[in-house]
């Protein structure tokens, strides 16, 4: 296989692990495939038989000694809410909530489901405090 062919792959695959969400396994795959494109641009790996295994040592063995220390090196993204960071928050309720009972809140830009921990009636625009996060339940108390 010629070297510009090589790269080509090696370009699509670091392209395809920039454009995925994660995981760290195809970059290994596109830089080895950019290493043999290389080396057969050097003439130093011609055969097609020596190419295939470059390739397949090269990506295998980089994932195997790489990856592990790569994901550990790079800050995990936060995909979602910690909802246990929204203890102590204000909420605005958007409908009455009656002691105990449940109703909707808006906290951050989100419409949360929240239960009145309080023992009066919560109505629409008191301002109240997260006293409680249950799953994606909270449970709230007029500030």
């Amino acid at each position: 296989m010629s070297w510009w062919l090589w790269v080509v792959i090696g370009i699509l695959l670091v392209g395809i692990e920039l454009l995925s969400p994660g995981g760290f396994y195809v970059i290994f795959f596109g830089l080895a495939a950019l290493l043999v494109g290389a080396l057969r641009g050097l003439g130093l790996a011609n055969p097609l038989w020596l190419q295939g295994l470059l390739f397949s040592v090269l990506a295998v063995g980089s994932l195997l000694l790489f990856r592990q220390r790569l994901v550990k090196r790079l800050p995990a993204s936060a995909s979602g809410v910690d909802v246990d960071s929204l203890i102590g928050e204000l909420a605005l309720p958007v409908e009455t909530i009656a002691p105990g009972a449940v109703g909707k809140v808006e906290l951050r830009g989100s419409t949360w489901d929240a239960r009145n921990g309080g023992v009066n009636a919560i109505q629409v625009g008191i301002r109240c405090r997260v006293q409680r996060v249950d799953g994606f339940m909270l449970t709230i108390v007029p500030e």
